[in-house]
């Protein structure tokens, strides 16, 4: 069970963020505004503790702080982006969780890593190697994490940005999985919920407290999560989308 999160309002440099998705136009900064509002009182409304840091605009990325940190029940991990304008993101959230946790560590050059390849399932630690995360990155994290009691493990990326682009844990075992993952052996002994291809962005969703909170407009995956028996709390993350963001992304959940 989560007791709080940490998010980061966006700055208005947001519309600079890294993206891949230029088809997709432009974000809207007055709306996503609003939509970060509506993830905030929807993380509150699963019991949630929200600390929420004012934008950064040195970093038009930085409202995604998942990708900066780690937290795990016995330690804080800050990590080291793939891309060089975005590591300066690390000090600043470092300032914020250093007085809140006795252990913390740190991924060194010339690893990268961004929590955004990082999935918990229990114990153990599934390390997605992508554009973002290299050999090294997973390799020193999977050392910290074995340190403080945990387990960890790489998956090879194809096609998606992070780990979590197509696979979201939603405890008992269940994955909601999209794309790549399906027929990957790793992820056999799971029960899946299937998102289709074209709902694939709906894949990176997030279990808190037993609801699960899925972007809005994705009503097949929907259905499906639903169907299992989980509370599903939709929030609109449109403009967030066009930064290639998605729910996880958005908070640190501990």
């Amino acid at each position: 069970m989560f007791s709080k999160a940490i998010v980061r309002i966006p700055g208005k440099s947001l519309i600079n963020g890294l993206t891949d998705s230029k088809h997709l136009g432009s974000p809207d900064y007055q709306k996503a505004i609003i939509q970060h509002k509506a993830y905030i009182e929807a993380l509150q409304s699963c019991g949630l503790e929200v600390h929420v840091l004012e934008s950064c605009e040195d970093y038009p990325d930085s409202t995604f702080v998942e990708d900066v940190a780690l937290i795990t029940p016995k330690c804080a991990i800050f990590t080291r982006p793939g891309f060089k304008s975005r590591r300066g993101e690390v000090e600043q959230i470092e300032t914020v969780l250093r007085g809140q946790f006795d252990n913390v560590e740190s991924v060194e050059a010339p690893g990268t890593i961004e929590a955004g390849d990082v999935m918990m399932v229990g114990n153990h630690y599934y390390i997605g190697l992508s554009h973002r995360t290299n050999l090294q990155g997973a390799e020193q994290l999977i050392e910290l994490l074995v340190k403080h009691g945990h387990t960890g493990s790489t998956v090879a990326l194809k096609d998606v940005l992070h780990l979590k682009t197509g696979l979201s844990y939603l405890e008992n075992n269940m994955l909601v999985i999209c794309g790549e993952f399906k027929s990957d052996p790793i992820f056999s002994g799971f029960d899946h919920i299937e998102i289709p291809e074209s709902e694939s962005y709906a894949a990176n969703c997030i279990w808190v407290n037993d609801n699960v909170i899925i972007p809005a407009g994705y009503p097949l995956s929907k259905e499906k999560i639903s169907s299992t028996g989980y509370k599903v709390i939709e929030v609109d993350v449109s403009e967030f989308k066009k930064l290639d963001g998605g729910l996880s992304c958005l908070s640190l959940r501990y």
